[in-house]
């Protein structure tokens, strides 16, 4: 995978504001603001560089009010950091090949994999697959 390299004002020309201050300033959305994608088989591609992330058939409902997911496509498409903002201690998931900031991922989610991937709406765009 060839990593992708852009400016700010790259990103900023190519993203909707909010998917730019989401994926390139680290923010996150507001819950139960950008959850409504389709309920069909697909992909959840990272909106910057359109990498394949996350497997509809991985996607639950939380009731977190965004996106979660047991799992990702594969664990290198994604890439996990330790985030100790707002006085905590988290782990900030980003995309492997344009490190795009997606969310966070908690170890409070359903089985098989006892993880949440909570990841902002902003942050991904749905490819149905046929």
């Amino acid at each position: 995978m060839k990593k992708i390299f852009k400016s700010k004002e790259e990103w900023k020309k190519i993203l909707p504001d909010l998917s730019y201050r989401v994926t390139r300033n680290g923010e996150t959305e507001r819950a139960f603001t950008n959850d409504n994608f389709p309920k069909k088989n697909g992909f959840f591609n990272c909106i910057c560089c359109d990498e394949k992330l996350f497997l509809s058939e991985n996607k639950y409902d939380s009731g977190s009010g965004w996106p979660s997911f047991y799992a990702p496509k594969s664990e290198s498409v994604i890439t996990e950091v330790k985030d100790f903002s707002y006085g905590m201690e988290r782990i900030e998931v980003i995309c492997s090949n344009c490190d795009a900031h997606l969310g966070h991922v908690f170890p409070d989610g359903p089985k098989p994999t006892g993880l949440r991937y909570c990841i902002n709406g902003a942050s991904l765009v749905f490819k149905e697959t046929v």
